[in-house]
């Protein structure tokens, strides 16, 4: 299913990719520095629409009080290393903040804090950055996630764009909000492919062998092999999966993959150990940005892949509403517009570009001119067609099915 671009909330805003892209949804809206993904509606699995009764939120609610400490789980490369948020947020509000870069795959990290959770333990951190997949419904159906308190969330109703309330894999979002969205495509190195690349096919083609990255994540791994046949992800069957497999293993077999990575397939790509690969769109603009790489990413015609990560709180939290009032920070304007400035990914509030914008005028030179780049990024704020090229994940009805895929795919990775 393609993005629909013809919505207005889908037009207003949008931006890019996150780290690590994750397992099974169908990704629901988001809204970049718009709400221009909003639109899309992401999609996870599990019991659809299922909330959390009012009594509930109150229940969870009821005697939390601030610690002044917050302990924050979240992905590589999300956050300027200085943290600048973070302090000011410490400095406003008392609040301390350790943060911890732990996330690299969304199954890895489920069934590390499980066990704690299914114990009614604390997993060490009041607040996680998850993406809507399989593992967001495994999540949330046992139980894992606290229900969010919007009265504690001012700045999330006044600032985020309406559409993230109409995401499908969190209708309302009672579990979680926004942190940031992106695409999923391809980046490579011009100087070393010797040509423009365009394709989904590009990542076969017997010239690049030995220096084609494919992702370990089995989602976005099975998405592609989907999507260069011709099939759309969301309406994919176990058939489809088995074609999609099959393909990729004719890659794998033919010794054009010299890896299946996670987050450090920008590495990869950085010391010329593969020419082109899967990516995240925000990765690869941040990474030319900072290290002055040339880099080239793409959705590729067939397609490529739409995502978004988003605030949790684990239900065994020690300091929910110390994590509470984090969440809500970032929902500020100015805020949110730094966020967007270090990750080059899509955040959730319309008015970040603005801001950006306005941000890059109190500067000159080349310090200017980086900032005008953000924002006029197609990397960040990716035209429409490019939208218009990108889908959602595979949609998991049962467990079954999702294991399925996971016996499907996961040979190919891990073989």
């Amino acid at each position: 299913m393609s993005a629909n671009i013809s919505d207005p909330s889908f037009l207003r805003g949008l931006t890019q990719s996150r780290m690590g892209r994750r397992d099974a949804l169908r990704l629901s809206g988001l809204a970049g520095m718009g709400a221009f993904l909003a639109a899309c509606g992401v999609q996870g699995k599990g019991t659809p629409g299922a909330s959390a009764a009012p009594d509930a939120v109150e229940k969870f609610w009821a005697g939390k009080a601030l610690t002044k400490h917050v302990d924050f789980a979240n992905w590589p490369l999300y956050m300027d290393p200085k943290k600048p948020e973070l302090k000011k947020f410490t400095a406003e509000t008392g609040i301390s903040v350790n943060y911890q870069e732990v996330i690299q795959e969304m199954g890895p990290w489920f069934a590390k804090v499980q066990p704690q959770l299914a114990a009614g333990q604390s997993i060490g951190y009041d607040l996680m950055v998850i993406t809507n997949s399989f593992q967001f419904s495994q999540f949330r159906d046992s139980g894992f996630l606290a229900p969010l308190d919007h009265s504690k969330l001012p700045n999330y109703t006044k600032n985020a764009s309406p559409a993230y309330a109409k995401e499908a894999f969190d209708p309302g979002n009672v579990y979680s909000v926004p942190w940031a969205s992106g695409m999923t495509g391809i980046a490579y190195d011009p100087k070393k492919t010797g040509r423009k690349l365009t394709k989904l096919a590009d990542l076969w083609d017997p010239a690049f062998k030995g220096k084609v990255g494919m992702f370990s994540d089995t989602q976005e791994l099975g998405n592609f092999g989907l999507m260069v046949l011709g099939i759309d992800p969301a309406k994919s069957t176990i058939d489809d999966w088995q074609k999609a497999a099959d393909k990729l293993k004719e890659q794998k077999k033919a010794g054009i993959v010299r890896n299946y990575y996670d987050q450090s397939y920008v590495d990869a790509l950085g010391k010329g150990e593969v020419w082109i690969t899967q990516a995240w769109s925000g990765d690869i603009f941040q990474k030319n940005l900072s290290d002055g790489t040339e880099f080239e990413f793409f959705v590729p015609e067939e397609g490529g892949t739409i995502w978004t990560d988003n605030f949790t709180i684990p239900i065994t939290a020690k300091a929910p509403l110390d994590a509470i009032t984090l969440i809500d920070y970032f929902y500020k304007v100015d805020i949110a517009a730094s966020l967007a400035e270090y990750i080059n990914y899509v955040a959730p509030v319309p008015t970040a570009k603005e801001q950006i914008l306005k941000d890059a005028e109190k500067l000159s030179g080349d310090d200017k001119t980086a900032m005008l780049a953000i924002a006029n990024s197609k990397l960040v704020f990716p035209a429409d067609a490019e939208y218009a090229k990108l889908h959602y994940y595979v949609s998991f009805e049962t467990a079954e099915e999702q294991q399925n895929y996971q016996k499907t795919f996961e040979p190919i990775v891990l073989g």
